[in-house]
């Protein structure tokens, strides 16, 4: 039976948001970002695109670029609330729903055809989403992920288009190697060097060949340019939690070293959600006293592995909870409701250096070890 998955993807998703609550904003051009030259730019309208303008690009050339374009500051709670929204509706039509970003879900409907057309369902899915709230959306619908999620962004924005099984290759072929996931910066200029630009001349290179000039990940690349893609749809309730916790040699009451620990933790555990490509909702700290009670307390965030978010809630959860000025023996960091995702900064609170010096510890840890190099709030104590 041939698998049918759908990819629904809310079209420049804050800036929609923001034209919900602000109908002056629909036909401008609009930035959503922090608001110092400094920062940069969460997300864009189309009509600021067509300056050239994209997301992550520093906020001082975006306005450059257009200077009539309209800032907006972002609100991730808001955005978070309106992507509840489309979660709920999604769900509760939907057999299996992965949320994988803020604004991205997948579908699995295989095996629904002898209930329903499936293609039909994906556009009455389509008009309830728009319908309850507001926002438009577009969908893709073909036999794995890869293919659908190319799908969507040819038919964007607010748009909806279904790949025919067997016509996979062929409707991939005249398409940018930039429209495979996976190709980025530094792969994208590999292949254009060897002359490839579009996705048919990869279909037709040898897959050793591509594994001897990008390694495993140019196999993975060569299999989604000839559309064959086998990882499954993982429903939400199936993502696992992430956690750390710290015993200490000798019960203590050093204010600077808990929060010490409990930072490295966060530190760590933001890492390892870049690392999969996750995102994290929901942040719970426990604090063990010296006579074994224990103590936790949580709180949502927008979906983020940014440290700095996550640390700052971290702290102000640690001053709620620690009120009885005992000794303690044990502190930890829980991650949960956990997404797929890549919004791994806070693009309204970071500036581009913040961005850069994540993904520069991050190129360190993954080359020399976790442990290679720390914040300088992780240093141990002397």
């Amino acid at each position: 039976m041939e698998r049918q998955i759908v990819h629904y993807d809310l079209d420049t998703f804050f800036v929609s948001v923001e034209r919900l609550q602000n109908s002056g904003l629909v036909g401008k051009p609009v930035l959503v970002g922090g608001m110092s030259d400094r920062a940069v730019v969460a997300s864009c309208s189309y009509e600021a695109r067509r300056f050239g303008i994209h997301s992550a690009m520093p906020m001082k050339l975006a306005r450059q670029l257009c200077p009539e374009a309209v800032v907006v500051r972002g609100d991730f709670d808001m955005y978070s609330k309106y992507s509840t929204m489309v979660t709920e509706i999604i769900e509760e039509k939907a057999p299996v729903v992965e949320k994988a970003s803020i604004d991205e879900h997948y579908l699995d409907m295989t095996g629904m055809d002898r209930f329903f057309n499936t293609w039909q369902f994906s556009k009455e899915l389509r008009s309830r989403i728009i319908k309850e709230t507001g926002l438009p959306i577009s969908f893709g619908l073909s036999i794995n992920k890869t293919v659908s999620k190319i799908a969507t962004g040819e038919v964007k924005p607010s748009g909806q288009q279904k790949v025919d099984i067997g016509f996979e290759k062929s409707f991939l072929a005249p398409l940018s190697i930039r429209k495979i996931p996976g190709i980025g910066g530094k792969t994208y200029p590999k292949l254009r060097q060897m002359g490839v630009s579009r996705i048919k001349t990869l279909q037709e290179l040898d897959v050793m060949a591509m594994q001897q000039l990008l390694g495993e990940n140019g196999v993975t690349i060569w299999k989604k340019a000839n559309a064959i893609d086998t990882s499954p749809v993982i429903p939400f309730h199936q993502q696992q939690s992430l956690s750390k916790e710290n015993t200490f040699e000798q019960d203590t009451i050093d204010m600077l070293l808990l929060k010490k620990v409990l930072l490295t933790m966060v530190d760590q555990l933001a890492f390892e959600l870049r690392q999969g490509g996750r995102l994290m909702g929901c942040v719970t700290i426990k604090i063990r006293y010296t006579n074994f009670d224990t103590h936790t307390m949580q709180a949502a965030l927008p979906f983020t592995s940014s440290e700095k978010v996550i640390s700052e809630k971290v702290l102000q959860l640690f001053s709620k909870l620690y009120s009885r000025r005992m000794l303690i023996r044990l502190v930890g960091v829980k991650f949960t409701k956990l997404i797929y995702g890549s919004y791994q900064a806070n693009l309204f609170e970071d500036t581009e250096e913040d961005l850069n010096l994540s993904k520069a510890l991050d190129h360190i840890r993954n080359r020399f070890g976790t442990q290679s190099v720390m914040r300088g709030f992780a240093l141990p104590l002397k």
